[in-house]
C-alpha cells in the first residue's frame, strides 16, 4: 500500500465531540479521487487527542467507508502500553497498516525509541510506517537507528520529513537511505512543500495532508512526475508557495486544512479541539485567496 498519494484527512470536531458525519464526508471525498491509501489519524487526523474508544470508532468507520482502500491510523502515545493498545484496537478494526512516531514529552533516546518499535513490531499483523516527524517530535532517526528499525519485523516503510528535498542534497539523502533500508521497506515523503520534489527524486510515496482535502491535486502532481510533465508538476507546486507559507507561519498543514475544510463546507465552524483554532485575520484572507485561484480540486 506504500505507494502513490497517502492521503491524510481530518478527523474534525463539533463543540469537543469528534462529527463523524464530516469526516464521512471527507472519506467520501478520498474514496470518489480513488487515492492510493487513506492515513486515518494522522498527525492532521489529531490521534494524540482521542480517546480510546474515539479512536476505535474513527478506525472502524474509516476502513467502513474506504471502499476496499487501504487504511493506515496513527498508534503513537506517550507509554509503550498505550501505543499496543492502540495498535489492538487499529487490528480488530481492520486496518491495512499502522503509523508509528515517537511521540514523547521527556525527550527519548536512540535506545528507548527502538525498544518502542522493537515491543510494538513483535504484537503486530499489519504493516508499520515508522514516522519522523522532528518538528513535532523533537526526535530526529540516526542512520545506525534506521538500519535497526528497518529490520524489525512487520516495518514496511518510512515518513521522512521532506526539507532534505529543498535542495538537490535530497536525491543523495533518498539514496544514502536506500543502502540503509531493506529493498522491501518503501520510503515516503512528507512536508507537501518537498512532495513534489521527493517524488521526483524517487519516492515511493507522497504522505500528504493536502492530499487528505485536494486528493485530485495531489493525485494529478504524481501522475506528472512519474510522466514527461515533472517540470510541469514543479512550476504547480511553486505556484502554491503562498499555501506553503501558511503552512510554514502556522507550524503545519493542520490549523490550514481544518480551515479549508471549514471554507469549503466540509466541517463546520472552527473543526478543531480546543485550545487548537482555525486561522483568522490575514492568514484565513491569504488562505480565502489561495482558494480562489482554483489551483486546487
Amino acid at each position: 500500500m506504500f505507494t502513490g498519494l497517502c492521503a491524510f484527512p481530518l478527523t474534525p470536531f463539533q463543540n469537543e465531540r469528534i462529527d463523524y458525519s464530516a469526516f464521512e464526508r471527507l472519506m467520501k471525498n478520498l474514496t470518489d479521487a480513488k487515492v492510493d491509501s487513506i492515513c486515518a489519524m494522522g498527525s492532521t487526523g489529531l490521534y494524540p487527542y482521542l480517546e480510546k474508544e474515539e479512536l476505535r470508532t474513527v478506525a472502524e468507520r474509516a476502513v467502513s467507508s474506504a471502499n476496499d482502500i487501504p487504511v493506515m491510523v496513527g498508534i503513537g502515545s506517550l507509554r509503550t502500553s498505550d501505543v499496543l493498545k492502540n495498535a489492538s484496537i487499529a487490528q480488530q478494526a481492520g486496518v491495512s497498516a499502522v503509523l508509528l512516531a515517537p511521540v514523547s514529552y521527556h525527550p527519548l533516546s536512540e535506545t528507548e525509541v527502538f525498544s518502542l518499535y522493537e515491543k510494538v513490531t513483535a504484537e503486530l499483523s499489519v504493516p508499520l510506517c515508522v514516522y519522523e516527524n522532528p518538528g513535532v517530535t523533537n526526535f530526529t532517526f540516526s542512520d545506525d537507528l534506521y538500519r535497526e528499525i528497518s529490520r524489525l519485523p512487520n516495518v514496511s516503510a518510512i515518513k521522512i520529513p521532506g526539507m532534505p528535498f529543498a535542495t538537490e542534497e535530497g536525491r543523495g539523502r533518498l539514496a544514502q537511505l536506500r543502502q540503509i533500508v531493506p529493498e522491501s521497506v518503501s520510503i515516503g515523503v512528507s512536508g507537501d512543500k518537498f512532495g513534489v520534489a521527493g517524488m521526483r527524486a524517487g519516492c515511493d510515496t507522497w504522505l500528504s495532508v493536502l492530499g487528505g482535502l485536494f486528493p485530485r491535486t495531489v493525485m494529478r502532481l504524481i501522475r506528472q512526475v512519474n510522466s514527461e510533465q515533472a517540470e510541469l508538476a514543479t512550476q504547480t507546486s511553486e505556484q502554491l508557495e503562498d499555501l506553503w507559507q501558511l503552512f510554514i507561519r502556522n507550524k503545519g498543514g493542520l490549523r490550514v486544512m481544518a480551515t479549508a475544510a471549514e471554507i469549503l463546507g466540509y466541517t463546520q465552524e472552527n473543526c478543531l479541539p480546543h485550545p487548537l483554532s482555525p486561522l483568522q485575520g490575514e492568514d484565513r484572507t491569504s488562505l480565502e485567496s489561495v482558494l480562489a485561484m482554483k489551483l486546487l480540486d
